[in-house]
């Protein structure tokens, strides 16, 4: 199996979204899969949410974890969300919360999911501001004995997609990331291969693309699972 760098699947990704294709929409619904199966019924799920489409990903699939009969919470680490997926999270009956709680939040929830930062956070991947402090927030949560599941949107948040780097403490160690279109390379080193946790890779439909370029390093199929 193939593993690419950031910049080739955003490149990848470019004529299907050109055409209109709905990557984000197949992202998201493998998303809520891959978290549902983790939840029990009427679960509570905590989205930390960023700007970009990566918080897209994560509101889009807590729509339809709402729709489904779980509690959602939103909290955002950024004063501007992706306005299609918050749109559609609210209106399934997620909630939109206050930094303030966001520990007291992580210790009622089943599974909190990572949707702050994607691929774009190459090269610089470090959290700041509020992204930073609300993980700072949430980390002593993870490490308590009972503790909610931490599924990752693409990759672990303050990761770098390519080298693997891990530049600032401020991490929260998934026990899933869900990866889209392609393995990143940066999964498979470490230290970011000790906060991914198990991976899963989603197609959604780019293959015909990745196949025009030379992959940036190859993995065992062992060490990751596709959807």
């Amino acid at each position: 199996m193939h593993a690419y760098l950031a910049s080739q699947v955003h490149d990848a990704e470019a004529p299907f979204l050109a055409a209109g294709v709905p990557l984000m929409a197949r992202a998201a619904a493998a998303l809520a899969e891959e978290v549902a199966r983790l939840l029990p019924q009427q679960g509570s799920v905590l989205l930390l949410v960023g700007a970009g489409n990566n918080g897209g990903d994560a509101l889009l699939a807590g729509a339809e974890l709402a729709r489904t009969g779980h509690r959602v919470h939103i909290l955002p680490t950024s004063t501007r969300l992706h306005e299609e997926g918050l749109s559609a999270a609210v209106g399934a009956g997620a909630t939109v919360e206050d930094a303030d709680a966001s520990a007291r939040l992580a210790r009622s929830c089943d599974v909190l999911v990572d949707g702050i930062v994607g691929t774009g956070s190459a090269g610089d991947p470090a959290l700041r501001g509020a992204a930073r402090a609300i993980v700072e927030s949430v980390l002593p949560v993870i490490r308590e004995p009972k503790h909610p599941l931490v599924v990752a949107v693409d990759l672990p948040s303050g990761v770098d997609p390519d080298d693997g780097t891990v530049p600032a403490p401020a991490v929260l160690p998934a026990d899933l990331t869900v990866t889209f279109g392609a393995m990143k390379v940066g999964l498979l080193r470490p230290p970011a291969r000790a906060y991914a946790g198990r991976i899963v890779v989603v197609d959604i439909g780019i293959g015909a693309e990745l196949a025009k370029m030379e992959p940036a390093a190859h993995y065992e199929l062992a060490e990751a699972e596709t959807a």
